[in-house]
């Protein structure tokens, strides 16, 4: 026998082993369980969180909710025109409560103040309730004035308000304190118990016949001031609030670099949807108005499951983009943008198929001939959303000015496209013109986000794998 026949299959199979996979020990088995394992347990905990804070979100608002639809079923076109326009008036002022106090507090107490944060809330916590009595203040003195030289324009339902909207703008403080602490169930619970109260109020002022446009705002001060009694034990902070300035004395002029852009954006952030009640009024009608809001009561709850959704990634996009950049911001952020997008479009279907319906359920029929505009304002969310996205990004990357300069573009979208809508087509101008400012707004964040990610120095992967350590 040759002895080379002999050595080659031995060569070869000697060859063939290396291609064989390792078996794996018991020890790496229990580390890729374990792995796979806390992978899960974080999914789950993720969609939890998320379901906590669509809750939150839907009885935050379920109140003042169920007001306009009931408001809208009992009052008078024209009436129920005044309340709209009174709730415009409140979104105003939590714009610019969002200014003053939340926006930074959310970005500065989720990013570099992360670890001085029982201090730092409780400081800002203090700072929210002196803003809140004095806007409380303001707004019933200017009440008082128009009972005095204007009676006919001193509604009821102004009263209300002012009297309300501190209570109101202190909750929305709260429940911001308890998801930077990512405890989404503290907000979730605060906000059930309201929802329940309130609807309890509303049902027996309906009852009774009393249900008016001050009943509405008293009923959702007094629903959130009794379920504050539950968390009275969880409010910001126990430290002491010099204690935080001792720490960071320069804080003020830290706060108004940032704050003064979303100021400025509170402005003229009424123009870009809400603004066109006022428009309506004015070139139209108050009654025109009303219209306008029970069209786009119908879109409220995606709005608020997209502010819940946002409330959960604002403080994870800004801590992400403190500690990796980019590296750590871009990925979350186009996971969010595409759900967004898909979520959006579902239910732009949905309001295309079943909204005229619903909405002679909701209004019980007084609302059927301005149905039609549904078709177009079904695509409102969808085109928000999109550029929302970007706004939370913007944000948590500090550059408050983008969004600023995308409130400023939507607002001279009103003024030189929508005002001209509304005068030559009434109602269904105001619609066209939503959308025609929505999608400046959207264009004009997309232009300024894609420059700075072109701007941004980049992290190379090694860099991101070092840094993920410091990820939340």
């Amino acid at each position: 026998m040759n002895p080379a026949t002999e050595v080659q299959p031995r060569q070869q199979a000697t060859l063939a082993l290396p291609a064989l996979a390792p078996a794996s020990t018991p020890v790496e088995l229990s580390e890729a369980n374990k792995r796979s394992a806390g992978n899960f347990e974080i999914f789950w905990m993720r969609i939890y969180q998320l379901g906590l804070s669509i809750v939150d979100q839907g009885f935050s608002v379920g109140g003042m909710f169920l007001a306009n639809v009931a408001l809208a079923r009992t009052q008078s076109k024209e009436e129920y025109g005044v309340f709209a326009l009174m709730y415009s008036v409140f979104t105003f002022l939590s714009g610019l409560h969002n200014a003053a106090v939340l926006e930074a507090y959310t970005i500065y107490g989720s990013g570099r103040y992360y670890r001085q944060f029982p201090s730092y809330a409780r400081f800002l916590w203090l700072s929210n309730a002196r803003i809140c009595l004095g806007l409380t203040a303001t707004v019933t003195s200017f009440w008082a004035l128009l009972v005095w030289l204007a009676p006919q324009y001193a509604s009821p339902t102004l009263l209300g308000l002012a009297l309300a909207c501190g209570i109101l703008l202190t909750a929305s403080f709260v429940r911001r304190t308890f998801y930077m602490q990512q405890r989404p169930e503290l907000a979730a619970r605060f906000s059930t118990l309201f929802f329940f109260l309130d609807a309890g109020l509303l049902l027996l002022l309906f009852r009774t016949g009393k249900l008016n446009g001050f009943g509405a705002f008293a009923s959702a001060a007094f629903a959130w001031s009794a379920a504050g009694l539950i968390v009275t034990r969880e409010l910001p902070g126990r430290a002491k609030s010099e204690d935080f300035l001792e720490v960071e004395p320069a804080y003020w002029a830290e706060h108004w670099k940032y704050s003064r852009w979303v100021l400025f954006t509170a402005l003229v952030f009424q123009f870009l949807t809400q603004g066109y009640y006022w428009l309506a009024a004015g070139f139209l009608s108050v009654k025109e108005a009303g219209e306008l809001r029970a069209l786009n009561n119908l879109l409220m709850p995606l709005d608020q499951v997209s502010s819940a959704v946002s409330l959960l990634l604002l403080p994870v996009l800004s801590r992400r983009f403190v500690s990796q950049r980019l590296a750590g911001l871009a990925p979350l952020w186009k996971r969010y943008c595409l759900g967004w997008l898909l979520v959006t479009s579902c239910f732009a279907v949905a309001v295309l198929w079943y909204g005229k319906s619903v909405m002679h359920v909701v209004y019980a029929g007084r609302f059927d001939d301005v149905a039609s505009l549904l078709v177009a304002l079904a695509f409102l969310p969808v085109i928000l959303g999109v550029g929302n996205t970007m706004n939370a990004a913007l944000k948590a990357m500090e550059k408050p000015q983008a969004v600023f300069c995308a409130y400023v573009a939507s607002g001279s979208a009103t003024l030189l496209i929508g005002i001209p809508l509304i005068v030559h087509l009434g109602i269904r101008g105001a619609a066209y013109g939503m959308l025609a400012s929505a999608a400046v707004y959207t264009a004009t964040l997309g232009i300024a986000f894609l420059s700075y990610v072109w701007i941004e120095p980049k992290t190379s992967p090694r860099e991101v794998r070092n840094m993920e350590v410091l990820l939340p």
